[in-house]
């Protein structure tokens, strides 16, 4: 994990970072007209496709991990209290990034419980 987030929050980050990225070059390309005039709208149409493509890349992300999370597995965190969603065997908190496993190998403590 790059930013030491959840999975899911992480997903939902680099969808953000793809539509600011898109939405930039889109402005940034109308920019070209403003700066050269008519020569400028080949350079605008250009960066339109590019930010578009962006754009839908991004929707793409938000799409997955909203599936994502509707078939994440639900737990209390130990640290903070707050229920939190975790992907795969090993995940972080959303809220407080405390290390979550489901893998009995890699967990600090063994935990029993009495029935």
């Amino acid at each position: 994990m790059f930013f030491k987030s959840s999975k899911i929050n992480e997903f939902r980050l680099w969808g953000l970072l793809l539509t600011l990225f898109g939405m930039g070059l889109m402005i940034l390309g109308t920019a070209g007209i403003l700066l050269w005039g008519q020569a400028g709208k080949i350079f605008a149409g250009i960066f339109m496709v590019f930010g578009m493509i962006s754009l839908l890349v991004s929707v793409g992300i938000y799409f997955w991990a909203g599936m994502l999370s509707t078939t994440a597995t639900m737990l209390q965190c130990p640290e903070c209290g707050r229920q939190t969603k975790m992907l795969g065997r090993t995940d972080r908190c959303m809220f407080c990034k405390t290390i979550l496993t489901l893998d009995a190998d890699k967990a600090t403590e063994k935990v029993t419980f009495d029935n």
